[in-house]
């Protein structure tokens, strides 16, 4: 079933995951992407205000798309995004993180330009096992209206 605009009432949507991280992969994209201490020595991260070994914030950036994408945004009739409104790391993620995303529909309107569309701005907030919010990221999403509804 293909998800069209009128499924994405403002409210919570879901929530998605778990998804396991593991410490190599947290190297892994550190070395080829962010390439900074606290993400590959952790020596040097315990030394850094991070107290430890953490993933990079583009990397639970990526991880929490992954989710958006299996979650819900590959069964919808999503016509891209305009962008990424906000993005708050708020803690690290560490080696062996269990995530789950929560999302939640801020807003969904029609669009004024292009009426067989319509803009659904999300919130997604990426938690670690203990529920503790890790990141939040807040995007519009365009998405087709149902076939009848122009």
């Amino acid at each position: 079933m293909t998800l069209t605009f009128e499924d994405f009432p403002p409210g919570r949507f879901g929530t998605f995951g778990p998804r396991h991280v593991t410490r190599d992969e947290i190297l892994a994209f550190a070395a080829e992407f962010d390439p900074q201490p606290m993400h590959l020595d952790e020596e040097a991260a315990s030394k850094s205000m991070l107290r430890g070994l953490s993933g990079s914030g583009w990397h639970l950036c990526s991880l929490m798309m992954r989710m958006m994408a299996d979650g819900f945004i590959t069964r919808a009739a999503s016509m891209g995004s305009p962008g990424v409104d906000e993005v708050r790391w708020l803690s690290p993620l560490r080696p062996g993180d269990d995530l789950t995303l929560d999302v939640d529909v801020l807003e969904a309107r029609t669009s004024k330009s292009r009426p067989e569309l319509g803009v659904v701005t999300f919130k997604c907030t990426a938690r670690n096992a203990k529920g503790q919010a890790l990141a939040e990221m807040t995007s519009p999403i365009l998405i087709k209206r149902r076939e009848g509804t122009v």
